[in-house]
């Protein structure tokens, strides 16, 4: 199928951890797409906006903090047919960055948005955490990867 043919999304998401062995997670209240549950800081990025520059401005709003964006450490993508869709078949790419804090305090400036709040989590507690989006398992999973 040609690119042409599909409405295809790109995201970004930030993993950022702490010297305390937390990463921050945003909590998506689900007035989008999907039920509320735990998620990445991160989202679509905008038609004009480098992903790097769609990345900074997600994780501002949805949790408070600038960052500086770093090296790639995975990449998820996942596809609906037309069916599933109620309309043309979708492709979503799901990009993971490494990102350190560089300012700002924790607080979501998002107004009416799909994100609450964010909250530093225990590493530890994160493969049991529930509910939680698939992209905090893949994000956890590149992290260990890591590590």
């Amino acid at each position: 199928m040609h690119v042409t043919d599909y409405d295809l999304r790109v995201a970004a998401y930030a993993v950022i951890t702490d010297d305390r062995d937390r990463m921050l997670l945003a909590w998506y209240n689900g007035s989008g797409h999907g039920p509320a549950c735990w998620s990445m800081p991160g989202g679509g990025i905008e038609f004009d906006e480098s992903v790097q520059d769609g990345l900074v401005r997600e994780v501002r709003e949805e949790t408070g903090y600038w960052v500086d964006v770093g090296h790639p450490m995975a990449v998820d993508h996942f596809t609906m047919s037309g069916e599933e869709r109620g309309g043309r078949p979708y492709k979503s790419v799901r990009l993971f960055f490494d990102a350190t804090i560089t300012g700002g305090e924790l607080g979501t400036l998002e107004v009416g948005g799909t994100t609450d709040f964010a909250e530093w989590v225990a590493l530890d507690r994160i493969p049991d955490l529930s509910p939680c989006a698939d992209v905090v398992a893949f994000a956890y999973d590149a992290l260990m990867k890591t590590c």
